[in-house]
């Protein structure tokens, strides 16, 4: 793959003499070939690390508000979705025990950040219950998760493109 073989130049000579002059080893490394393989890898894990979120399928509500910062610590995300459960992580949990099992998770992590996603159809109420349950477990700074490209409330409408 990267060693071929190299003739020596004797001169510009008839063709008789090229084939009689020796011939040395090539002390290149092709490197291309893994250029191409890691631009293919560096593809792969730009396109795969957007889908490495939490995998309950809701239904995020639009805003125009920036992101938060990322933290060094994995985020604790609380989800309820369409139905009105409500889910740590991926795991589903009756609202009843939800204030022991978040306390219990207070308990071992540094930060007291935590995710919440609720589906657009949850009713604001329930969204509030769930903060409140939260902030009584210990977590009082909670961050909501919504898509970005909705409404900016400004008469501009950000999932239009613009001309210009």
């Amino acid at each position: 793959m990267g060693a071929g073989v190299v003739q020596k130049d004797t001169g510009g000579g008839s063709r008789r003499r090229r084939a009689r002059g020796r011939s040395r080893p090539m002390s290149e490394i092709n490197v291309t070939p893994f250029v191409d393989i890691m631009l293919v890898l560096l593809i792969i894990f730009m396109v795969a690390a957007p889908m490495l979120t939490v995998g309950v399928p809701v239904e995020l509500p639009k805003t125009a508000a920036n992101s938060l910062p990322v933290e060094a610590e994995e985020p604790l995300t609380v989800t309820i979705t369409a139905e009105g459960q409500v889910m740590i992580q991926q795991t589903e949990v009756p609202r009843s025990e939800l204030v022991g099992r978040m306390r219990a998770i207070a308990a071992e992590r540094e930060g007291d950040r935590v995710f919440l996603r609720a589906d657009g159809a949850v009713s604001y109420a329930e969204v509030v219950q769930v903060m409140g349950a939260l902030n009584g477990a210990g977590f009082s700074n909670i961050g909501l998760v919504t898509e970005s490209g909705g409404p900016a409330l400004d008469g501009v409408d950000a999932s239009v493109p613009s001309d210009q």
